[in-house]
């Protein structure tokens, strides 16, 4: 049995977890968790990349002998380094308002049908895109000599070694997912250096051993693993078919279905459907959805801090009573989500919530909406067929959630495990090792062995959540 270690960053807490694995056995644990709180300075919202440094430092040492570490983030975000590969300030948070108006001016130069055709990537204003296109003029631009984004930042720091993930890469709408290499034409259109991009590396590389600086001597290498924590998160779904929808459900809901191919139809790039480059070979074609940040700002608003008793209260509210569209931008910021959930429902005729159960009712209703849209429109898009809904992550924990999402979907639900992203990160490092083998089908095959899911069957009126998905337009 060999042990290794996932670093595994998400916008509001990071973890470290060691795993032992070997061709029938699979156990993972915590060995340390620590806040990710950005801070606002000089009127820019960053994140605080060396604490987080400190604190992946602190949990690899607790993880104590492992044969491999790998580092999994969230998306798009980037540090910049000058010629020394010294880090130019912090990076600046995906929520920051620095790209308003943005994607407007990018698209009159290189055109919003080129860039999905080349990308195969949704419209979102915190793309890698127009984050470089606000921040090209700056002093800390005019330095830089390398991009890397936040989990190639690092593994640059754990091993000294630059390079760039292709499934994290694949979120930038800089990447060509066609030709699985950078898009130089694109990049070259917008006034960037193609330069400034290190080389793509797959998920299963070993990237090298830890600097001695890291004082890591109980880790043997550094792996390159699906850094894009939805791409690990995939390949922790424990499907037994091919027919499945997952839904990776944290501070975002990321819904949709496992391809072969991209999808850059027309009618994909309206619907804002993304294609992102999975573990592989494959492409997550997928719609962003707010997810359950909004019930996490609320419960800042609210100053609550118990999510079991506000959801088990919830779930005595009225079914479908508002609804809203969480993918309104008027919901991405920090701010008062309550506030702008009641004008939202004023907007639309519809009864505003005045209690927290009803609030997070209204959340728990427009998110099992917004599910069913995906699912149904990818579908729909992909010419393919979905028998099976998957929920991983921390919304798997949401009975509430998972039962609603069955409900309005009129599919079952498969819920866990929640520690997807740990376990895909693993499962590459393990294949990686020799610890375990085959395809994403056989690693599948290994977690059903060892995770237990909760299942959900649809009940309620199919006509009731198609009228309410009306509502959301």
């Amino acid at each position: 049995m060999k042990r290794f270690a996932a670093v595994d960053l998400g916008a509001s807490s990071g973890r470290v977890m060691r795993s032992l694995v070997d061709a029938d056995r699979f156990e993972l644990t915590e060995v340390h968790r620590f806040p990710n709180e950005p801070v606002r300075v000089g009127g820019t919202l960053h994140w605080d990349v060396l604490a987080l440094y400190r604190e992946i430092l602190t949990g690899l040492r607790a993880a104590g002998e492992v044969t491999s570490a790998g580092v999994d983030s969230w998306a798009v975000d980037y540090g910049l380094l000058d010629a020394s590969g010294a880090l130019l300030g912090n990076p600046v948070h995906y929520r920051d308002s620095r790209t308003d108006g943005v994607p407007d001016r990018v698209e009159a130069l290189v055109g919003a049908d080129r860039l999905y055709a080349t990308t195969g990537l949704q419209r979102q204003p915190f793309n890698t895109l127009f984050q470089l296109a606000s921040a090209r003029g700056t002093p800390q631009f005019a330095l830089a000599r390398t991009l890397l984004l936040v989990p190639d930042l690092i593994t640059y720091w754990l091993t000294g070694v630059t390079g760039a993930e292709v499934t994290n890469a694949s979120t930038t709408q800089l990447f060509d997912l066609n030709r699985r290499a950078w898009a130089a034409d694109v990049m070259r259109e917008v006034g960037l250096d193609p330069a400034l991009f290190p080389p793509l590396r797959e998920p299963g590389a070993v990237v090298g051993p830890p600097l001695p600086e890291a004082s890591l001597s109980t880790v043997d290498a550094v792996v390159s693993v699906g850094s894009h924590d939805t791409a690990s998160a995939v390949v922790g779904v424990p499907t037994s078919t091919p027919n499945f929808a997952y839904v990776s459900c944290g501070t975002w809901s990321l819904v949709g279905v496992e391809l072969s191919n991209p999808v850059l139809t027309e009618a994909s790039r309206l619907a804002n459907f993304t294609n992102e480059g999975g573990v592989d070979g494959t492409v997550r074609y997928l719609r962003n959805v707010m997810g359950l940040w909004l019930l996490q700002e609320s419960m800042r608003v609210w100053d609550e801090h118990d999510v079991s008793a506000l959801v088990a209260a919830a779930a005595r509210e009225p079914a479908l009573a508002a609804v809203f569209d969480p993918d309104d931008p008027v919901f991405l910021p920090p701010g008062d989500t309550p506030a702008r959930i009641a004008a939202a429902c004023a907007r639309a005729g519809q009864p505003v919530p005045t209690t927290p159960a009803a609030f997070t009712r209204s959340i728990m209703d427009s998110l099992a909406v917004a599910h069913r849209r995906a699912v149904r429109e990818a579908q729909e898009l992909s010419g393919t067929h979905v028998d099976v809904v998957h929920i991983v992550g921390g919304g798997a924990r949401n009975a509430l959630l998972c039962q609603l999402t069955a409900d309005a979907c009129g599919l079952p639900v498969l819920a866990g495990p929640v520690e997807a992203t740990a376990l895909g990160n693993v499962l590459v490092q393990a294949r990686s090792a020799g610890a375990v083998g085959g395809d994403l089908a056989a690693m599948r095959a290994l977690l059903r062995a060892t995770h237990e899911v909760v299942r959900y069957e649809p009940a309620g009126n199919a006509r009731e959540w198609a009228l309410a998905e009306a509502r959301l337009r």
